[in-house]
């Protein structure tokens, strides 16, 4: 190893200057050099994008406001998504999944509960909105910023522009001292026993290092091209390999949530920033043509005739056989992707970081806890993979082959199955969830909103006792109704007016 200890990410855009970040705020104690090297000529996917409320902890960690960074970005709040037109034929038009706070403690109970009750057959409320907290504040318009006077802490989420995200992180990089490098990087030698010595650029420069970060994109340059480490494609399971984008203008009141809306061959995302709003078609190429995709999102937004140009993107969606190999950790495209329904890519990405940096540490910035951290970041991906998996498996549209085929589609993890199965025949879910150990997933609160939103319920029963809904039981909405009191609209915070 080198003095000081010489670490090389390769890509910017969100992931490598997230990581960037990250890299010099853990290690600022260390004997460490950090450089960022990215090639000018090749840009990054940069598009509208929701986060999920890790990301707060992310600005939070590095003591950056939002009063800083949100405008520089066009930044909005985000408390929930809200899925329309998924499960036609269970009943509700639409569902929300809020993201769940401090304040849903006194609920979260009463929602499995009645999720339950419903399950056998009594007509009670089972909403997910009408149970949390971030529901009222979607429907009302309200920011999540808490007040001082407030006692529970409220989390959220934020709609930004990821190119203006990936600068603004870019310039804070710099100011603390990480060296930024702008060449292409057309290759990497390795030593003997299988590392990464150094990155060959177009120009001529030989860039060693002892650590080297992959976030050059789906060409994962270092980690699939140069180790050869393995893509595992989920193409079985999550048929959308492609989107198509299209912006269209700000909204006047810009809601706190994104929207996830199913149309012909798989759905079309809508998030508000302050300047403008993204729109994207996610499809499968097997069903569809990019030219079919790119007409019906035009007709499905209003804009046959406008003259707007669409932007077509390709997506791989999987997840490498191993995320850190030798002296190579993958982050963003590079290590896996899948896809953008639940806003969960930078989320994977700053896990990825984070638990990589605890494990580096605790090992002696050595290659000691590889294997257990592979373990934890493939278990990660997988069962992110099932809970996208299972809003496609559970959709009750019947206009076109592409829904059928997710509805029939069997290619299911048994962790998976073992949910589905709990849930159908009527046991606790809760208790299944605790027993496959997968609350840092997807919680049994976030389980019980897709349940619940789709209608996954049987008929319900003739004979009605005319008690047992906790939601009314409880005054859960007059409670939640006056809480909201204290938050002020979204549109004042935004614009300070």
């Amino acid at each position: 190893m080198s003095s000081p200890f010489h670490i090389v990410i390769l890509g910017g855009g969100t992931a490598g200057w997230m990581a960037a970040n990250l890299f010099a705020h853990r290690l600022q104690d260390e004997a460490v050099q950090i450089s960022l090297v990215e090639s000018p000529d090749i840009g990054i996917v940069g598009v509208g994008e929701g986060s999920t409320p890790t990301l707060k902890r992310f600005f939070s960690d590095l003591n950056i406001p939002e009063s800083v960074w949100m405008a520089e970005c066009n930044a909005t709040y985000k408390v929930s998504i809200r899925f329309s037109g998924w499960s036609p034929g269970m009943g509700p038009d639409d569902y929300s999944h809020p993201f769940i706070s401090q304040l849903d403690t006194f609920s979260e109970r009463p929602f499995h509960v009645n999720c339950r009750t419903r399950r056998l057959g009594l007509d009670v409320e089972t909403s997910p909105d009408k149970f949390l907290f971030n529901g009222y504040l979607a429907d009302k318009q309200l920011a999540p910023v808490t007040p001082e006077n407030f006692p529970f802490r409220i989390e959220y989420g934020y709609h930004f522009d990821s190119a203006k995200l990936g600068e603004f992180l870019k310039h804070r990089a710099i100011k603390h001292g990480v060296n930024h490098v702008q060449t292409q990087v057309e290759s990497a030698t390795t030593h003997q026993n299988g590392d990464i010595a150094e990155l060959t650029t177009k120009d001529g420069q030989h860039l060693a290092g002892d650590f080297f970060v992959d976030c050059s994109g789906f060409r994962a340059l270092l980690l699939q091209n140069t180790l050869g480490v393995k893509f595992r494609a989920f193409k079985e399971n999550l048929f959308n390999d492609a989107a198509v984008v299209l912006p269209t203008g700000a909204m006047k009141n810009p809601p706190v949530e994104t929207r996830a809306t199913a149309l012909s061959t798989g759905w079309c995302w809508q998030i508000p920033l302050t300047n403008r709003t993204g729109n994207g078609y996610v499809y499968s190429q097997d069903y569809l043509s990019a030219d079919s995709a790119e007409e019906e999102l035009r007709r499905h937004l209003g804009l046959l005739d406008a003259d707007i140009p669409a932007r077509h993107l390709s997506m791989r969606v999987g997840q490498t056989e191993q995320h850190w190999s030798h002296n190579c950790l993958g982050l963003g495209l590079s290590q896996g992707f899948i896809e953008p329904l639940e806003a969960t890519a930078l989320h994977l990405v700053q896990i990825g970081i984070e638990t990589f940096l605890d494990a580096f540490l605790e090992g002696g910035m050595t290659n000691k806890n590889q294997l257990s951290y592979n373990k934890a970041m493939s278990e990660r991906f997988e069962r992110v993979r099932d809970y996208i998996v299972a809003h496609y498996k559970l959709n009750t549209r019947d206009d076109s082959d592409y829904w059928r085929d997710n509805r029939n589609n069997m290619t299911l993890s048994e962790p998976l199955l073992q949910l589905l199965d709990v849930w159908y025949r009527k046991g606790d879910l809760t208790q299944e969830i605790q027993r496959q150990n997968l609350a840092s997933h997807f919680g049994s609160t976030s389980w019980h909103c897709l349940l619940a939103g789709y209608g996954t319920f049987p008929p319900v029963a003739p004979n009605q006792p005319g008690t047992g809904d906790l939601f009314e039981e409880n005054a859960l909405e007059e409670f939640f109704t006056r809480c909201a009191l204290n938050f002020a609209p979204h549109t004042r915070h935004l614009t300070g007016k």
